[in-house]
């Protein structure tokens, strides 16, 4: 019954665009991002990316109990069966019996860490679950936050790294043994990783501690840690919150070079409307979780609506 925080809000981003968001503090903009990401399910609509629904309300979900367990009963049945014709022995029934264990936990844990191949399963049964934040991130959308939320013990390059973790090939085995090929991709990493630090203005930064960077470096390290699991969508939140204007000017740049030199979409939360006005192909302007103007920056700037509610 009270404030609906982000109301009917019908939004398209297109592909290659700079897409502002804006709205007074509290207009339901950083849930709108939350909702993207995945970290909030939305009580009604969804969100498609890529031609994929990827965001909705669940549906058949009851049927993946079944399959959780459903292994586990009839390998269970089997060997109760064959206890009660005689064809398996007390030994062997203990096996199977910790076989059934086994694979009860099996697939309780699958349905935990749920891989790619586990959800296109689970499609094709007609079972849909909206995707986590990490599902979303390896989808190919990339986000920063409003309060940096830097690795702030861990050096700057370490930050990047982290950010690639989705799309590195290594596993616990490769690890474990210090495979060639883990190497070999470690060494593939951090040369991306150092690309990306001078691609933001960090270059020569790597080895210093996150903590001890300018907080407009901060900044900059974020977008680079988004940048490294090669994102399609980069949705920035704020980014040139607390810069001064020489750090403003610069960003406005990175931004603007990253979708010309890469060909990224943006999303981005601003409250600097030079920023969003110099840099946005389209605004949309939100408040009270209610979208009340869209269109162009010369559009949006005459705009009674918005007018006001500045």
């Amino acid at each position: 019954g009270g404030l609906v925080a982000v109301s009917k809000v019908d939004f398209t981003i297109p592909e290659r665009s700079i897409v502002s968001l804006i709205g007074p503090n509290g207009a339901g903009k950083t849930t709108f991002f939350n909702v993207l990401l995945g970290v909030i399910d939305p009580t009604d609509g969804s969100v498609d990316f890529l031609g994929r629904r990827m965001i909705a309300q669940p549906h058949h979900i009851v049927y993946e109990s079944l399959i959780w367990v459903m292994p586990a009963v009839v390998l269970g049945l089997i060997a109760l069966g064959g206890a009660a014709a005689g064809i398996l022995s007390g030994r062997l029934l203990a096996i199977v019996g910790l076989g059934v264990l086994l694979l009860l936990i099996g697939t309780l844990l699958l349905s935990v860490i749920r891989p790619v191949w586990y959800q296109k399963r689970l499609a094709r049964l007609g079972i849909f679950r909206s995707a986590r934040p990490n599902d979303m991130v390896g989808a190919g959308v990339g986000r920063t936050f409003q309060n940096i939320r830097l690795f702030k013990n861990m050096s700057a390059v370490e930050n990047v790294l982290v950010g690639m973790h989705p799309k590195l090939r290594s596993n616990l085995v490769s690890a474990l043994f210090n495979t060639k090929g883990m190497q070999r991709e470690e060494v593939v990493a951090l040369n991306r990783a150092q690309e990306l630090l001078a691609l933001v203005g960090l270059r020569g930064k790597g080895n210093e501690t996150a903590r001890n960077l300018p907080y407009g470096d901060q900044r900059r390290l974020e977008i680079a840690r988004a940048l490294a699991s090669d994102p399609r969508l980069l949705l920035l939140d704020e980014p040139a919150a607390g810069m001064n204007p020489k750090e403003t000017m610069d960003l406005v740049s990175l931004i603007s070079r990253l979708r010309n030199d890469l060909g990224l979409t943006i999303l981005l939360i601003e409250h600097d409307m030079k920023v969003v006005m110099g840099i946005s192909d389209r605004i949309t302007v939100l408040d009270h979780g209610d979208k009340i103007a869209e269109g162009t920056p010369e559009e949006v700037r005459r705009d009674p609506k918005v007018i006001e509610a500045y």
